[in-house]
């Protein structure tokens, strides 16, 4: 789940955010979600086409791509500790996904301010051939994630 470390200190709290986040994700469990590579600002995720999620049409509903997508954007923009919310998204998709299809989704930060953070993630199908391509802007707001276990600590 995670990269060597280049600040062991960050990385630890990149683990902690999204294993706390995780523990209460019911949506990410339902998708299958699993989280393959995690370091600050960044996360992959990885997930299986199931028939549930196919349109009428026999190909996968687009929602479920955006919703992979957008679980690797909230996990990577929330790992500095901050709470972190979504803004603004958009989802082109390039190719077709089927049922079976392994998608793996890469959430990068491409820059930050002190409020806004804009994100790039590409999704690619177990051939890695790109299926979708994600643009994610969030907000981040002032509150720390665990600030309640820091107060009674």
């Amino acid at each position: 789940m995670t990269a060597p470390p280049s600040d062991p200190a960050a990385q630890a709290l990149a683990e902690r955010v999204v294993a706390r986040m995780l523990e209460h994700d019911e949506f990410s469990r339902w998708l299958g979600l699993e989280v393959t590579h995690l370091a600050p600002n960044a996360a992959t995720v990885r997930m299986t086409v199931r028939p549930e999620m196919v349109n009428g049409f026999g190909v996968c509903h687009g929602g479920v791509a955006f919703s992979l997508a957008d679980s690797a954007l909230a996990f990577a923009s929330n790992t500095h500790g901050r709470l972190t919310v979504s803004i603004e998204n958009s989802i082109r998709y390039p190719a077709a996904i089927k049922p079976g299809d392994v998608l793996t989704a890469s959430a990068v930060e491409l820059s930050a301010s002190r409020r806004l953070a804009y994100f790039d993630v590409t999704v690619r199908n177990g051939d890695g051939e790109t299926v979708a391509l994600f643009k994610g802007t969030v907000y981040r707001t002032s509150r720390d994630l665990f600030e309640h276990e820091t107060k009674h600590e």
